[in-house]
């Protein structure tokens, strides 16, 4: 329920050829990271949306977000928010998740460690009358989502870990940021 800040970012290189300025479509998912559990993602899926009826798995926060237009959110497709923006202009699209990590592990009594989610945004070029929308870009990155609680628990453990590792091998692990920039796919 919280919700996160994605900025968008206009890059001229990958924006469609054209006269003008166009508007660019972009699709933001909550998918399932590990290439076991999206074969049967589906399944996984409508367990969640049987178990819970109404809520959706991602939602976009309209009145934080900024220079986003037509948000889609589409009744069937619980995981997947839609919208156009214009990459001259500075955009920001805020998005909750209402799932968390530990509802689709095996068991459910506590301490799991939880499933680790994508969150993937496909960038598109609005095609012409007739055309198919061009496809310019596809970004991801790596979220695991707890309970408030769950997650202070679990940034503490992890912290202490680290701090029990010797310096050479402290040095391997990635310091925390403000911000993360997602990956292209």
């Amino acid at each position: 329920g919280q919700s996160y800040e994605i900025r968008m970012l206009g890059n001229p290189r990958l924006e469609p050829a054209g006269e003008g300025r166009r508007m660019l479509k972009s699709s933001v998912r909550v998918i399932f990271h590990d290439r076991r559990l999206q074969y049967s993602e589906q399944q996984h899926l409508e367990g969640w949306r049987w178990n819970r009826p109404g809520d959706r798995i991602l939602d976009i926060d309209i009145p934080l977000s900024v220079g986003i237009l037509d948000p889609q959110i589409h009744p069937t497709l619980l995981n997947t928010v839609e919208f156009l923006w214009d990459p001259s202009r500075r955009t920001s699209v805020f998005v909750q998740v209402h799932c968390i990590s530990t509802e689709f592990t095996q068991r459910k009594n506590g301490g799991e460690k939880g499933v680790p989610f994508r969150i993937q945004i496909d960038t598109f070029g609005l095609g012409g009358k007739g055309e198919p929308p061009e496809h310019l870009h596809s970004a991801s990155c790596l979220v695991k989502v707890f309970k408030p609680k769950g997650a202070d628990r679990k940034q503490k453990t992890d912290r202490e870990k680290v701090d029990k590792q010797p310096a050479p091998e402290r040095e391997k692990f990635q310091p925390a940021y403000e911000s993360t920039v997602l990956v292209e796919v």
